[in-house]
């Protein structure tokens, strides 16, 4: 196994390889960067990173014909659309996401943003007591709750957000959290949300991530969840206390783009 010294220095190597523009349209977080108005990319992101398992290819698909469905003005979509417009979305489906899930979510943003800016309040900031939390694992345990909390809200929409309490890693939304939160200069991800700092995200982790973690001997636990999560960003701490989620590009392009195994 390599040294902590030695896989810092391979992941450094591949942070600055792949934390690139260039890598953009081949990755989810192409799909807000087609937009420019806060509220456009919360929602676009938003949806890419919930859609984000399976092919990137088809997500990316997905995402560009829900948006196509609403016009491509998520925002405007859903703030002013009427029972007309919301035909549009009948009929969607990528893997168990289907229209049901995607109304919802609809309804959910005019209700959120109504009251509020930003989705960034969705997380960090307790609409009933009007509290900030300051942490991820409650930011997406107080999300859930918020997000399926009007009335008539869809059992089956829940599955699609996770939460720390039933053990999920929570992979998507904390990639849709490290797009809006963590800042550098390479005009990847967007930091335009000031919540947490970027120091206190959590990898996003899944098998790819995982597997690579595990053959580098970085991961430890055989389960893939929220623990394993914690386990990694903690281990990334130790190379990069300021900005441990940006190991999240080596992670995983070594894992999907170069099928890496350093047990192989």
């Amino acid at each position: 196994m390599p040294t902590q010294q030695e896989i810092k220095k391979i992941l450094d190597q591949k942070v600055k390889q792949y934390n690139k523009t260039e890598f953009i349209h081949k990755d989810p977080i192409c799909i807000p960067h087609v937009f420019t108005k806060q509220q456009d990319i919360e929602i676009a992101g938003f949806f890419a990173a919930i859609f984000a398992w399976g092919n990137r290819t088809t997500i990316i698909n997905k995402s560009n014909e829900l948006l196509n469905r609403m016009d491509n003005a998520p925002y405007a979509f859903c703030m002013n659309h009427s029972n007309k417009d919301l035909k549009n979305i009948i009929g969607f489906v990528h893997r168990t996401f289907n229209d049901t899930d995607a109304l919802y979510c609809i309804a959910f943003f005019k209700h959120h943003f109504n009251k509020y800016s930003s989705l960034e309040s969705a997380f960090f900031e307790n609409n009933i007591t009007g509290n900030k939390i300051k942490n991820i694992e409650n930011a997406l345990i107080h999300f859930q709750n918020y997000f399926m909390s009007l009335e008539d809200a869809p059992k089956r929409t829940q599955k699609h957000i996770s939460s720390p309490v039933s053990g999920s890693t929570c992979k998507r939304l904390n990639m849709f959290l490290r797009w809006m939160l963590r800042k550098d200069n390479t005009g990847v991800d967007f930091g335009i949300w000031n919540g947490v700092k970027p120091s206190e995200l959590i990898i996003p982790i899944d098998v790819h991530v995982a597997r690579v973690s595990r053959a580098l001997g970085i991961l430890k636990r055989p389960q893939t969840n929220w623990q394993a999560a914690l386990d990694l960003t903690n281990y990334c701490k130790m190379l990069d206390p300021k900005d441990p989620v940006k190991y999240d590009f080596a992670l995983f392009s070594m894992g999907v783009s170069e099928k890496f195994n350093y047990l192989k």
